[in-house]
C-alpha cells in the first residue's frame, strides 16, 4: 500500500516518525502544539491524536499533561538484584550519573521507621535524601534511613563518595545487600514533581527497600520515587 493510500492518521505518524529519525525533532524536544500540527497536516485534532498515540505506544514520544508532547528516550533500565549497585547499573548503560544532596540529618526513629530498621523507637537515625540525574536530567528522588550508632561520622564521610554502597564498604566494611523491594505506582507529590520536572498528575514508580549487611542485620530502609516515563525496573533472577 502506498503512503497516499494509508489512512490520514497513519500518514501523519509516518511523517512525524521520519522527522524524529532525521533529527528534525531531537531527544527531549517538544513537538509543535496540537493546533499547529493539525494546521500543518490539514486534519482535525482527533485524527492528529490517533497519530500521536501510535508514536507514544512505540515509545518515540511521551505526553506530559499540561506541558505537551516530547521526543522520548529509551527507558533507563535499573536491575533490582541481590546487591544494591545503582551507580554501576546506570554507568553500564553509558549514562553520566550524578546526585544532588537534598537533606542529611539525624532524626529519632518513629514507630514506623523503628519497625522497618528493627530498632527501638527513638533510636537515632541518619536521614539521607538525594536527587539523582542521568545525563543531567532528573530521574529519581531517594530517601534513606540508616542506624546512626552503626555508622558514626556518616555525614562527614558522605562528600568523599557520593555512593552509598562504596561508602558503606570502604568506611565501615559493610556490604549492601537487598533483602526486599516493594514497587508500586503512584501519582507524583508536589515537591517531587518540582524536583523531577514533572506535571502534578504524572505517574511515578515508588520503591520501598530493606537492605542488610553480610550478617543479615538491617542497615537501611529506603524509599525512592522514579520518573515513570524514564525508568524501567527489572528484577534479576538471583532475588526472585
Amino acid at each position: 500500500m502506498t503512503q497516499e493510500a494509508l489512512p490520514l492518521y497513519l500518514q501523519i505518524a509516518n511523517e512525524l516518525r521520519r522527522n524524529i529519525s532525521d533529527a528534525i525533532y531531537q531527544l527531549g524536544d517538544q513537538l509543535p502544539t496540537e493546533a499547529e500540527l493539525s494546521a500543518r497536516f490539514g486534519v482535525n485534532r482527533h485524527t492528529l491524536r490517533r497519530a500521536i498515540e501510535i508514536l507514544r505506544h512505540e515509545g518515540l514520544v511521551r505526553i506530559d499533561r499540561g506541558r505537551g508532547t516530547f521526543v522520548a528516550s529509551a527507558p533507563i533500565t535499573y536491575p533490582i538484584g541481590k546487591r544494591v549497585r545503582y551507580n554501576e547499573a546506570l554507568k553500564a548503560q553509558g549514562l553520566k550519573v550524578s546526585r544532588k544532596l537534598l537533606h542529611l540529618a539525624e532524626i529519632p526513629a518513629d514507630p514506623s521507621l523503628a519497625k522497618r530498621l528493627e530498632l527501638p523507637v527513638g533510636s537515632s537515625l541518619i536521614l539521607l535524601e538525594l536527587l539523582s540525574f542521568a545525563d543531567d536530567r532528573p530521574i529519581s528522588v531517594g530517601t534513606s534511613y540508616f542506624p546512626a550508632a552503626r555508622f558514626p561520622h556518616f555525614a562527614d564521610q558522605w562528600g568523599q563518595y557520593q555512593s552509598i554502597s562504596r561508602l558503606l564498604q570502604q568506611e565501615y566494611g559493610c556490604d549492601h545487600i537487598r533483602r526486599s523491594t516493594r514497587i508500586s505506582a503512584r501519582m507524583v507529590q508536589p515537591n517531587d514533581a518540582k524536583l523531577l520536572e514533572l506535571p502534578l498528575n504524572a505517574p511515578i514508580l515508588l520503591t520501598e527497600s530493606i537492605n542488610v549487611d553480610q550478617q543479615e542485620q538491617v542497615i537501611e530502609y529506603g524509599v525512592t520515587r522514579f520518573r515513570g516515563d524514564r525508568m524501567e525496573l527489572v528484577f534479576e533472577n538471583e532475588i526472585i
